[in-house]
């Protein structure tokens, strides 16, 4: 009853907004068992999509100018020694104007014995890049292979990762205001009380105003458990919060490798997704409000102007599920996706945009494919 009414409540708050009918998927690129794999994306304040995905040791990055229909060949921007890359490990973007930030973690030798977080520019749209700039101040501490990256409304770009400088897995941020040529010295975000937060999970990061959200998977007592680190900065002096979310723990001996997503729409309503055992979870702002969304694996989640949505695989190379996040009926996207991820217009509310990455007979290849939203009563 009580999740029921939890539902009921979402559906009346963010029942504004349905699905038109998909565009076909798009085929962006295909190759051989090393890539191209993990795509990432973002979307320019005046529409222009990109998209960026790992094959071997290449960063690839592409463009679409007629709202997801169609997008440029993509090209090398740059190559990253041992990339990290698959297991939602792999190079992340930011757009703010003419402005592109490209993240990818590599390292000498890889495969976890080094690597470090490393941050390209462009100021043309992606025409040339610059770079890179090391983001760790720490050599190798970021080893692991896993981290985020945002960008504000001002240009402001933070990034996040799974930090090991301590002999521990802990969260550690840095920060850019010169569009990704240098970056802050590293602030540890959260640090376990039962020494490691999540070791494998992938962490996000999302900011509104001077609010800075960092989404993670903990590790206390047994419990790999999701919580929400929220950063306020006034002046020089930052506050932090971390709240666990969820109104049950999810007891596991083991990393489930996943690390869920958060939003945040233009008011500064913090939507959050996440999965606890094979369930996915949908909870806004505290989290305490979770509403469960579907069954399966690597949740994501965009926010639109008129709500957020969510996409999901049933399974690892599964059908890949989109629903608004309330009672609708999820829509099927593909029947075969890995490590799905969905991006939406930031103002206007008209589209969302779906990646992901799919495997068949030893062939990658990534698609792409829009998905009109359609305002209803």
């Amino acid at each position: 009853m009580f999740r029921f009414l939890l539902a009921l409540l979402c559906t009346m708050f963010l029942g504004s907004i349905s699905f038109a009918r998909p565009d076909e998927a798009v085929l962006i690129a295909t190759g051989d068992a090393s890539g191209p794999k993990q795509p990432q994306a973002a979307v320019s304040a005046d529409g222009t999509v990109y998209a960026v995905f790992g094959s071997g040791e290449d960063i690839f990055v592409c463009s679409s100018n007629d709202g997801g229909k169609s997008f440029s060949k993509p090209t090398v921007a740059f190559r990253v020694p041992n990339l990290s890359l698959g297991s939602r490990r792999g190079p992340r973007i930011t757009a703010h104007g003419d402005t592109l930030v490209i993240s990818a973690i590599g390292g000498k030798q890889g495969k976890v014995r080094d690597g470090d977080v490393l941050a390209w520019r462009s100021n043309d749209r992606g025409t040339t890049w610059q770079g890179p700039a090391m983001v760790n101040d720490t050599a190798d501490s970021a080893r692991e292979g896993l981290h985020a990256m945002a960008v504000s409304s001002t240009g402001e770009v933070w990034c996040t990762w799974l930090d090991l400088r301590n002999k521990r897995t802990e969260l550690v941020a840095s920060k850019s205001t010169d569009g990704g040529a240098t970056w802050s010295a590293n602030e540890l975000v959260y640090r376990s009380s039962d020494k490691n937060i999540c070791e494998c999970c992938h962490p996000s990061i999302a900011i509104h105003n001077k609010t800075v959200h960092m989404l993670f998977r903990n590790s206390i007592s047994g419990n790999r458990d999701m919580y929400l680190t929220s950063m306020t900065f006034l002046g020089n002096k930052s506050k932090a919060d971390s709240i666990r979310l969820g109104n049950e723990h999810w007891k596991l001996n083991a990393c489930p490798m996943d690390g869920g997503m958060l939003a945040i729409d233009q008011k500064g309503r913090v939507s959050t997704i996440w999965r606890r055992g094979r369930e996915i979870f949908l909870a806004t702002n505290d989290g305490t409000d979770e509403q469960l969304v579907g069954v399966g694996e690597q949740p994501w989640i965009a926010s639109t102007a008129n709500g957020p949505v969510a996409i999901w695989s049933t399974r690892k190379d599964g059908e890949l599920k989109m629903k608004i996040a309330d009672n609708t009926e999820a829509q099927s996207i593909t029947a075969n996706a890995r490590d799905a991820v969905v991006v939406a217009e930031p103002t206007s509310g008209k589209a969302a945009y779906v990646f992901w990455e799919q495997n068949e007979n030893g062939r990658s290849s990534v698609y792409a494919k829009k998905v009109p939203l359609v305002n209803t009563p």
